[in-house]
């Protein structure tokens, strides 16, 4: 009885058009139903939590808790788990490469975190598939402009996926194939 009405405190509270904090309130709706063992529930939160967002804090949270949902003893249940985790950290990287191509260091730590995650499941992860994904980080250099024309120039890092390294050997042959004819 008292479980449900704390769920019905946190659905009326989350159904609020304006809050302060958001996320504190999620966090504590989604760690309630860990405490009571609820691990559908908690899918289904974190499912309505992304249809909101797609902030990188939420995909890592939501692949930790399917990585967390593991009984050691059961060698079926941890792949299975892992495999709840490595589908969430798909949909994420799937999300960052076609709806938000630009958040390229937001992709690179996600990618980060989900091979620390297959290195702690030993035997049973795969950090190398995960490895191959990672990009390229070139230091490069950029002239600041200000009302006064250019200032000076300031570094800073771009990632080089492996897609958009091979699209680039693609355009590089293109080219040369139009420049021999």
């Amino acid at each position: 009885m008292e479980t449900e009405r704390a769920r019905a405190v946190f659905e009326l509270a989350i159904d609020q058009p304006a809050l302060d904090i958001p996320e504190l309130l999620w966090k504590a709706y989604i760690d309630f139903e860990i405490s009571e063992g609820e691990f559908e529930r908690t899918r289904a939160l974190y499912e309505r939590l992304l249809n909101r967002t797609k902030h990188l804090k939420v995909w890592i949270s939501y692949a930790k808790f399917e990585a967390s949902t593991i009984d050691d003893s059961d060698i079926e249940q941890k792949k299975k788990c892992l495999q709840h985790a490595k589908d969430v950290f798909e949909r994420a990287v799937s999300y960052l490469i076609n709806s938000a191509p630009e958040l390229k260091e937001e992709r690179t730590n996600l990618l980060e975190e989900w091979i620390y995650m297959e290195s702690n499941f030993g035997e049973l992860g795969d950090a190398n598939l995960v490895l191959a994904k990672l990009p390229k980080k070139l230091k490069k250099r950029r002239q600041i402009e200000t009302e006064d024309g250019p200032a000076a120039y300031e570094e800073y890092i771009a990632y080089l996926f492996p897609e958009e390294l091979q699209a680039n050997n693609l355009n590089i042959l293109a080219s040369a194939i139009a420049t021999k004819d």
